[in-house]
């Protein structure tokens, strides 16, 4: 009998080619749960199968998807349906930066994708994978937050506003589901060595902040989690750091 804590459980995860999102699958993998892996590159995503085949034996499945024409995930959750019939994990870790400039300043272009990935896709989500999440006698839901939130600071003003955006958008879904199986968290994984941290400080030495591998042991200890009736409250890494952002 497989003794891993999320044996035979279905886990969704956004942004899974890389950084985050990629430690998460991979850990959630290695916890015994079968991953939908869901990133915009297939190169990426065979990347994480190779991975999680090489630690595991099983490979996971894999979704090439641009969450900024988030339409296919609809789609997506007919798919799960008809195969599964229920979703047990959902990880929302896709997210993009938006640019660090003033305000007035921010191209229209870039405001709208950092809106798609960052709250509207959040939305399409919730929209199209509740009914299955609701068939799972016990479903976790995880959104990767920001301390940009309640720490707005000058030229972040896309990325924080969508992330604020978000989290309001997910807590009014939790009070929505507080009486069902579906609980969800909002994960502040603070100062990390990401592809974002990089674009937003590019003067900084990446050797000097964790590791996104770092993170897995909590996402499955949230996929696992009794979050209880005041969810979904900030979770924050141990190492968080003031004033940290992804």
């Amino acid at each position: 009998m497989d003794s891993r804590p999320l044996h035979n459980r279905i886990a969704l995860v956004t942004g899974a080619t890389r950084g985050i999102g990629q430690a998460a699958a991979l850990g959630l993998a290695r916890a015994g749960a079968h991953v939908i892996a869901l990133g915009r590159t297939q190169g990426g995503l065979e990347a994480l199968d190779d991975l999680i085949f090489a630690e595991t034996g099983a490979h996971a499945t894999l979704v090439p998807i641009d969450l900024r024409q988030p339409e296919g995930l609809d789609a997506l959750g007919a798919t799960i349906h008809e195969r599964w019939g229920r979703l047990d994990i959902m990880v929302h870790a896709a997210a993009v930066l938006g640019g660090i400039t003033p305000t007035g300043h921010i191209e229209p272009k870039k405001w709208d994708e950092t809106i798609a990935v960052n709250l509207t896709a959040s939305w399409r989500l919730i929209r199209s994978m509740e009914p299955l999440l609701k068939a799972s006698d016990r479903a976790r839901t995880i959104f990767l937050t920001s301390g940009r939130v309640v720490r707005p600071k000058a030229f972040w003003a896309a990325y924080a506003a969508s992330k604020a955006g978000m989290e309001a958008l997910v807590r009014c879904w939790a009070d929505e589901v507080e009486n069902t199986t579906v609980q969800a968290v909002l994960l502040d994984p603070s100062t990390m060595r990401t592809r974002m941290r990089a674009e937003a400080y590019p003067g900084e030495d990446p050797l000097t902040l964790p590791e996104p591998s770092e993170i897995a042991p909590l996402v499955v200890q949230l996929a696992q989690a009794d979050l209880g009736p005041t969810a979904p409250t900030v979770v924050f890494n141990d190492w968080k750091a003031s004033g940290g952002v992804l």
